[in-house]
């Protein structure tokens, strides 16, 4: 019989690195798909335009993101 013994597994803190991987993710691919496909179609011209409006929802997603983890943890603190 041999002793098997696997580390406690910290699901929180997966779960934390799981959204933020994939809100980086959501990020990249709204801003560098978004954008080539703006090219693509559209032209350079409208692609620069395109990335900073992509680049600026992006932020609002940031911001939500950070809002929403320090009230994650404001919450577990009290």
């Amino acid at each position: 019989m041999s002793s098997d013994s696997k580390e406690p597994t910290d699901l929180r803190k997966y779960r934390r690195q799981t959204e933020r991987r994939l809100t980086i993710a959501v990020v990249l691919f709204l801003v560098l798909v978004g954008g080539g496909l703006i090219g693509l179609i559209y032209g350079p011209g409208a692609a620069l335009m395109g990335i900073s409006c992509l680049l600026l929802g992006a932020g609002v997603i940031g911001l939500l993101f950070v809002i929403l983890t320090l009230m994650e943890r404001w919450a577990e603190s009290g």
